[in-house]
């Protein structure tokens, strides 16, 4: 089958990606097969071909926010059948025994796995998945506007839960790619008022063209301090921006998997019970309340496709900011 592979020792960049021809993955107990229809481009899969993440095993198939059709049920799986249509997300495995497991913060598990990063991932015509975490998708769903949903989406609503935020307040988004626009979406209709940050002008447009009540640039105050903030962008500085434009007892919810260094910043930014806190992985529970509300109501989900073979494309695009809301790789002859 055709992959597109993150060769071990390979120079770092979002050119690093291999076509190959690789044995279709054969699925294991427990494991279910999907003929992938399509898979989003995330800012993680960014920061495994750019050297900021390890890749957790040799020549790795990136790719964790996938859909596509079942088509081979391995031994003791259950949940699907051949035929369903299905989704993979960066929740690999969690083992289920940990305290952390067990007191349903799953996200923390001690031997959590990501999909992409441990095990192979959905920039491939096919993949395997555990079926006790892939995630069942109705018939009529289209793939790619599905796709940026199982990350996308799902992480931005985790954060949104992790900033707290409540009905009717005044949230703060840093950067508005991917994410951030599906994000500003949920945060809508629980009647929050959103103002977006971003140094890209098409980006402020796009903010307020879906709602977002105001849009400016980093350095810029909005029209009222903020109750709470979710930054997107991957940079410490924006997080401290963030912090200082909240209200007493706001909290700065940082949706990124890798950052760079927080600069000093005075106490003063921090005090009156103002914090900062990071938004780790997903969980079941997080994927299960956020698809309930995209079966209640479609979000307005910005696609950019890519074919499969280029992958190194729509990884470049991304880092240069060169489009608004998310990249889909589409797989050629899936069905």
């Amino acid at each position: 089958m055709r992959a597109m592979v993150l060769e071990s020792g390979s120079p770092a960049g979002p050119g690093r990606l291999i076509p190959r021809e690789i044995p279709e993955p054969v699925p294991g107990p427990g494991e279910i097969r999907l003929k992938v229809l399509a898979c989003g481009v995330c800012r993680t899969d960014l920061h495994l071909v750019s050297g900021d993440l390890e890749p957790g095993k040799p020549d790795l198939v990136p790719g964790h926010q996938a859909v596509g059709r079942v088509d081979a049920v391995g031994p003791g799986a259950e949940g699907f059948r051949v035929g369903d249509t299905a989704g993979a997300t960066w929740l690999y495995l969690t083992c289920g025994r940990c305290i952390y497991c067990v007191t349903g913060r799953e996200n923390l598990c001690d031997r959590i796995r990501f999909t992409g990063m441990h095990a192979d991932g959905g920039y491939a015509e096919a993949m395997v998945i555990p079926a006790t975490h892939a995630v069942p998708l109705p018939e009529g769903l289209s793939a790619p506007d599905t796709a940026p949903l199982l990350c996308a989406g799902v992480i931005g609503y985790r954060s949104l839960k992790l900033s707290g935020v409540l009905p009717g307040q005044i949230l703060g988004l840093f950067g508005f790619g991917a994410s951030a626009h599906i994000t500003l979406q949920i945060a809508l209709r629980m009647g929050c008022r959103i103002c977006v940050f971003s140094r890209d002008d098409a980006h402020r447009r796009h903010a307020l063209s879906l709602g977002a009540a105001w849009a400016g640039r980093l350095e810029d105050n909005p029209p009222e301090p903020l109750h709470g903030a979710i930054t997107f962008a991957p940079s410490g500085r924006v997080a401290v921006e963030a912090l200082r434009k909240l209200r007493k007892g706001g909290t700065v919810a940082v949706n990124a998997v890798h950052m760079d260094t927080l600069p000093a910043f005075p106490y003063s930014s921090l005090y009156q019970e103002r914090c900062i806190r990071s938004v780790a992985n997903i969980t079941r529970e997080d994927i299960r309340e956020f698809m309930a509300l995209a079966a209640a109501g479609p979000f307005r989900v910005k696609i950019n496709p890519f074919p499969l073979a280029e992958a190194n494309i729509a990884l470049a695009r991304m880092l240069a900011s060169d489009f608004q809301g998310a990249a889909v790789l589409l797989i050629p002859g899936a069905a």
